[in-house]
């Protein structure tokens, strides 16, 4: 059964949505499988300009990493290799990435969407980094970039859960929408982003990431969550 969508909501627009609604779009190896085959085609399809990140239910973005997957250490390492190369394949898309972070937005659901370019949050937004509560060695490289080093430090040795408000005045999100309405208005930013020409777009995209080193801090980072699941204590 898919876990996941893929459809040109508007022209230009590809909208991938996270569709385990019953687990609050937990995320198991089989999710991180379809949403970087999406990714991937999307990557290579001209017809898309941008692509918004989204859920099928506005109760939830994503609450992380599906802890109730019953893996052996082997697979457990594979996992986390695969949130790795996901997170380094949202982070270096080369075309505009939007994520409408309505709900739960914890953990790796919380990765994905600040490895986009924008987040538009829901009024309903809960967002949080739960690395330190549960030892996991992520967040900084892509929150550090994001909101500096001090608002860093609060999400991520605090384990704090933000609301809409909250992240917005940090730099999490850009705007706040109502719940329910917040994939519609990241679908109608993201159509006027896929106006422009994309080869400009993406020149300065490529700038951004060039001056602020944003993908190496991400692969980084990535191959110390993977050494930390393989030799270290691990991911349950």
């Amino acid at each position: 059964m898919s876990r996941t969508t893929f459809e040109m909501a508007r022209e230009g627009v590809g909208l991938l949505r996270m569709d385990r609604p019953d687990a609050l779009n937990a995320i198991d190896i089989a999710m991180l499988d379809e949403m970087v085959g999406h990714l991937e085609a999307a990557r290579e399809d001209p017809e898309v300009r941008v692509v918004v990140l989204s859920s099928t239910d506005y109760s939830a973005f994503s609450a992380g990493a599906d802890l109730k997957e019953e893996l052996d250490h082997e697979a457990k390492v594979e996992r986390m290799q695969k949130f790795a190369d996901l997170y380094d394949l949202v982070v270096g898309f080369p075309k505009p990435t939007l994520a409408a972070c309505h709900g739960y937005t914890v953990g790796g659901g919380a990765e994905i969407a600040v490895g986009c370019d924008i987040r538009i949050g829901g009024s309903n937004l809960q967002m949080r980094f739960p690395g330190a509560a549960l030892g996991v060695p992520v967040g900084a490289a892509r929150l550090v970039t994001l909101c500096g080093l001090g608002a860093a430090k609060y999400l991520l040795l605090g384990s704090q859960t933000v609301k809409a408000d909250e992240a917005l005045r940090i730099g999490l999100i850009s705007r706040v929408a109502p719940g329910a309405a917040t994939e519609e208005a990241t679908l109608e930013l993201a159509g006027r982003m896929a106006e422009f020409d994309p080869e400009s777009v993406a020149r300065l995209k490529q700038m951004l990431h060039r001056w602020d080193d944003v993908e190496g801090r991400s692969a980084d980072e990535g191959r110390g969550q993977v050494t930390w699941q393989d030799e270290g204590p691990g991911l349950g």
